[in-house]
C-alpha cells in the first residue's frame, strides 16, 4: 500500500489549500484515513479523519469549521480542503491510513501560512 500526498504550498493568512492523498496497492475496503500534521518542535497532531465505509468524519477542534475532509472512492483519493488558514496551521501534513490495525503513512507535504 502506498499513499501519495500532494497539494501543499505557501499561502497567506486567510487563504486556502487543498491537499490530496492518492491510495494505491492492495487495500481492504474498510479503512479509516486521515491527516496528521507536525509543526517544528511540536507533537504530531491528528487533524481530520474519514471512514471509507460510511464517510463518517472527525476533526480536531482547532480546525473544525475551517477544514473539510472528503473522499472519492472511485479514485482512491482523499482530500483535505483547508480554508481560513492561519499561521498556526503551518506544518508538514501527512496522510495516514489504518486498515485492520495496520498503519500506512504517506510522505509529508509542507503547508506554510504567512501572516
Amino acid at each position: 500500500v502506498q499513499l501519495q500526498a500532494s497539494g501543499g504550498g505557501l499561502v497567506q493568512y486567510g487563504g486556502s489549500l487543498r491537499l490530496s492523498c492518492k491510495i494505491s496497492g492492495d487495500i481492504k475496503d474498510y479503512y479509516t484515513i486521515g491527516w496528521i500534521r507536525q509543526a517544528p518542535g511540536k507533537e504530531r497532531e491528528r487533524v481530520a479523519c474519514i471512514s471509507r465505509r460510511d464517510g463518517g468524519t472527525h476533526y480536531d477542534v482547532s480546525v473544525e469549521g475551517r477544514f473539510t475532509i472528503d473522499r472519492d472512492n472511485a479514485k482512491n483519493t482523499v482530500y483535505l480542503q483547508m480554508n481560513s488558514l492561519k499561521p498556526e496551521d503551518t506544518a508538514v501534513y501527512y496522510c495516514l491510513l489504518n486498515a485492520g490495525g495496520v498503519n500506512y503513512w504517506g510522505q509529508g507535504t509542507q503547508v506554510t501560512v504567512s501572516s
